[in-house]
């Protein structure tokens, strides 16, 4: 059945993968994109759909109530990705990820359960379930996991998704919510680890490797990560939570030693710099609900493979980020990385 999305947020990194990829694979859906266009969305990003009839985009904030009352009740359901979403600059000001991740989620909320039956898709991240020892590679958070926040990023994240629990358990909201590992793969704002460390590398910077790089991160290619999300929206129980992994599991070091590796460059390239400040040491999620329920499983995410295309579209690419690696982004660096 033909569905008109409200997708949030979706000049960002995953919404502009997943807006495109729903066009590919439903091609007679109708998408709403509402994006702010903060400094990490870019409308260069969806160039390619920008003509389609199928396609609409509204310049607007998701805390404008006006508005968002406006565009779901002309849309079957909403996929909420608009969110501040770096650790980094949580820790540098934390204001704008309440603003943005707990108000505007509530904005959207109040909005989708005066709808009847309006279906709500809410993308969350496993940084709610906190960390996992290093010497522990047998544990894994599921859905059933604590939530326990670490930074003021994933604590804004925590609460968003019990806002939208709330809702269901109150209101009867048709909703899910999804968790996800670390996402890579085009259109990444050069903020994120393999982004900037390939851009870097491509004008001859050295890397900033946080302390000993022996933190690990589950690695989740974008598109198997939209793919899993439309598998949830189409298939999904509501109420349920479902999480999302690559089963990709790397350290920060061999993250590194692998971008190193596949641009031809030595060890000599990384520059250690002092530890981000709470630093979880690992994530690892268990993502057999989804493979048994819903029948999905990633299968873009192997490496060496996914990372070695990743960081040839970043070459190819290079006046899609050398345009967003200025102005802001670079006096962030600087107070960040110094």
């Amino acid at each position: 059945m033909s569905q008109h999305l409200l997708v949030t947020g979706g000049c960002g990194f995953i919404g502009s993968n997943f807006i495109r990829f729903v066009l590919e694979q439903r091609p007679d859906w109708q998408i709403t994109n509402l994006d702010s266009l903060t400094y990490s969305g870019n409308g260069e990003n969806l160039a390619d759909v920008a003509d389609l009839d199928q396609y609409h985009f509204v310049h607007g904030d998701i805390r404008d109530d006006e508005l968002v009352k406006q565009l779901i009740e002309k849309t079957d359901a909403i996929i909420h990705f608009a969110a501040e979403s770096h650790v980094d600059r949580s820790i540098l000001d934390s204001k704008p990820f309440i603003e943005s991740n707990v108000l505007g989620t509530q904005v959207l909320l109040d909005a989708a359960r005066r709808k009847e039956d309006y279906r709500f898709i809410h993308i969350s991240t496993d940084e709610v379930y906190g960390d996992l020892p290093l010497d522990r590679p047998d544990l894994l958070f599921t859905e059933d996991s604590p939530i326990c926040t670490h930074s003021p990023y994933s604590a804004s994240k925590a609460a968003s998704d019990l806002l939208v629990g709330a809702y269901h358990h109150t209101f009867g909201l048709n909703m899910n919510i999804t968790r996800c590992s670390n996402n890579f793969g085009p259109y990444q704002f050069p903020e994120k680890v393999i982004p900037l460390f390939v851009t870097n590398l491509i004008e001859n910077e050295k890397v900033p490797l946080y302390g000993d790089g022996s933190n690990i991160r589950d690695w989740l290619h974008v598109i198997d990560h939209c793919e899993a999300i439309l598998a949830v929206f189409e298939k999904g129980t509501s109420g349920e939570v479902y999480n999302i992994s690559g089963n990709n599991e790397r350290s920060n070091l061999e993250l590194t030693g692998a971008i190193l590796d596949a641009m031809g460059k030595g060890k000599d390239m990384i520059r250690p710099v002092e530890d981000r400040l709470g630093h979880d040491r690992r994530y690892a999620i268990d993502a057999s609900k989804i493979k048994t329920q819903l029948g999905w499983e990633p299968t873009r995410s192997a490496w060496p493979q996914a990372l070695e295309q990743t960081v040839q579209w970043y070459i190819t690419h290079a006046t899609w980020w050398q345009r967003v690696k200025t102005g802001e982004y670079r006096t962030y660096y600087q107070k960040q990385y110094g």
